[in-house]
């Protein structure tokens, strides 16, 4: 089998870019959507569904003349703005734009800067480093992940065709955060609500879809190792057919994305 035709990661080009932004939209109550845009955006490339991209938050005027000189993959020394990984939900390089959502959660460099967003400001971001490429070898999909997953699920299932299954798994606050999810695929989307169900439990009780299958999961840390662990031993998966990733911590440290 060649490359092509197994999964394999592709590395890129880091660069730096600041953008400007161009529109601001509320999908839901807690998630926002910001489209940036700008001549920097040219070039950039974004060939994983779950990439990720590196954002850069100053929240002091030394923070803000830092960003001038940081260098990705480097030590820096002295005032370092905050950091935190978002995946590119859409881009379209002849229209100029790039879609980023983010949850909104109250605190947080992230959270904050978008609830204040506004067309006429600026980020400063990076990447991505690298794309995990996920050829179309498998008969079905199984994604699982709860607000900050939703980019990278929604992506996944506008690149699927029309011959294949996927079953997603969101847990969300409440009613009010469920999104529409389009997808050539045959299409099974159950919503769990944090305080009216347990994700665990729920994913312990799927059906999963018959044939080979590609489960993905992102959720907090310590929860997708949990269910990682649920697909293995309760669901018999491979580890070859599970790829499981924290993107945010319970305690709030760097992963929060």
């Amino acid at each position: 089998m060649n490359q092509a035709q197994a999964i394999h990661r592709v590395m890129h080009e880091i660069k730096r870019r600041r953008l400007e932004v161009l529109r601001v939209e509320q999908l839901t109550p807690r998630m926002r959507r910001i489209t940036l845009g700008g001549p920097e955006l040219a070039g950039f490339l974004s060939l994983g569904a779950d990439d990720h991209i590196k954002l850069f938050f100053a929240r002091n005027a030394e923070e803000e003349a830092a960003l001038g000189s940081l260098v990705l993959g480097r030590d820096h020394t002295g005032p370092k703005p905050a950091m935190r990984d978002y995946t590119p939900r859409r881009i379209d390089l002849e229209r100029g734009e790039l879609d980023i959502d983010f949850v909104i959660h109250g605190d947080g460099p992230a959270s904050t800067w978008a609830e204040h967003a506004k067309p006429g400001d600026h980020l400063h971001l990076g990447g991505p480093r690298s794309s995990l490429i996920v050829p179309d070898l498998f008969d079905s999909y199984l994604l699982i992940g709860d607000e900050t997953a939703l980019p990278a699920i929604a992506r996944r299932l506008e690149e699927l065709p029309a011959h294949r299954e996927a079953l997603v798994v969101v847990q969300i606050e409440d009613a009010a955060e469920r999104q529409p999810l389009h997808s050539a695929a045959s299409l099974q989307v159950v919503w769990v609500e944090r305080h009216q169900a347990d994700l665990a439990e729920v994913v312990k009780g799927l059906q999963l879809p018959a044939g080979e299958l590609w489960a993905w999961v992102a959720t907090e840390k310590g929860l997708a190792r949990q269910l990682r662990a649920l697909l293995l031993e309760h669901h018999s998966l491979a580890d070859e057919q599970i790829k499981a990733a924290g993107y945010w911590r319970a305690d709030g440290t760097a992963e929060d994305a």
